[in-house]
């Protein structure tokens, strides 16, 4: 007999890039503080809480493969009315998209896995598609240029649909940086790894990857654009910062206190603030009204169908 009870799935990612150049400090954290908040404050079973993190035991990493992986066993299981969670704090990049003959045509967004196998806007719009109609799956993105991670997402509230005010922001006493890898970097490592002398991304993500890199860099461009955006889909996107903005990673008193990501960090305050339910709408624009408290220069964005927008949070 079937089991009508619906389910709670999360997954929840952290990279810190411990010891290298693009080194930051406070996404494991946020993971592990939304783990508690999840158990404590929406019913999830510690049990079906995934958590990837690149600390030095974990057992398995943070890669592109292990999380697409991950991802794709939690669309597996889910049902009609089940509740997906997937908490990414980390690097984001945006990359060049190729269009015939060879110019740019725009900029894609992606997240930077320990690995660098980026998983791109393309693939999280391929990952919704397949979650089952009547089930939701929210994407929670504390990274640089996340506003639009899921491709074809419709905006709900954003660059176009909200004007921001001047704003001068305060000092904050702490340490940050941005969680941001240019995709000059990424190309100059993946080239260190690969030997091939060639500007060409995809070459380098399929010389290393293989059939594991992101759709992004293994369809041909006809058939990137065919992928479809469904009418009403179950995806929903709250994003740290726009598109073409950046997210900070705080590392307050010298590195002495907790350190921790802004957007994450905002999104608690939030939630301990406000027991009650909470739209998606209203925990995105409060979120922006505590950042802009704070004194950053980002602002989050929310990313879904209009049903969703103000449907309550994670319920």
């Amino acid at each position: 007999m079937k089991d009508t009870q619906t389910k709670k799935l999360a997954l929840l990612v952290g990279c810190n890039y411990a010891n290298t150049p693009n080194e930051l400090h406070g996404c494991i954290n946020d993971v592990l503080a939304m783990r508690q908040v999840l158990i404590s404050r929406f019913g999830f079973d510690p049990n079906r809480i995934n958590l990837l993190t690149d600390a030095p035991d974990s057992l398995v990493m943070p890669t592109g493969a292990n999380i697409k992986d991950a991802l794709d066993h939690m669309v597996d299981q889910a049902e009609p009315g089940d509740v997906l969670y997937f908490h990414y704090s980390g690097h984001g990049t945006r990359v060049p998209s190729i269009k015939p003959p060879h110019t740019f045509h725009r900029l894609d967004e992606a997240i930077v896995p320990c690995d660098f196998n980026l998983i791109t806007d393309l693939d999280f719009r391929n990952i919704v598609n397949r979650v089952p109609k009547g089930a939701t799956f929210t994407i929670l993105s504390d990274s640089c240029h996340s506003g639009g991670l899921i491709d074809k997402e419709k905006e709900q509230i954003g660059p176009s649909s909200l004007q921001n005010s001047s704003f001068t922001p305060t000092s904050i006493p702490t340490i940050t940086k941005s969680k941001t890898i240019p995709f000059e970097s990424i190309l100059l490592h993946l080239s260190s790894l690969t030997h091939i002398n060639t500007p060409d991304l995809a070459t380098h993500f399929l010389e290393l990857f293989g059939d594991t890199a992101s759709l992004r860099f293994r369809f041909p461009s006809h058939e990137i654009d065919s992928i479809p955006s469904l009418h009403e889909d179950n995806g929903i996107l709250l994003s740290g910062c726009q598109a073409n903005e950046t997210s900070a990673d705080m590392n307050p008193n010298g590195g002495k206190g907790k350190a921790y990501g802004a957007f994450s960090n905002a999104i608690e305050i939030v939630l301990k603030e406000n027991q009650g339910d909470l739209s998606n709408k209203e925990v995105v624009l409060r979120a922006r009204n505590v950042l802009k408290i704070q004194g950053f220069v980002q602002h989050p964005c929310l990313y879904c169908g209009d049903d969703h927008a103000n449907s309550v949070f994670l319920k």
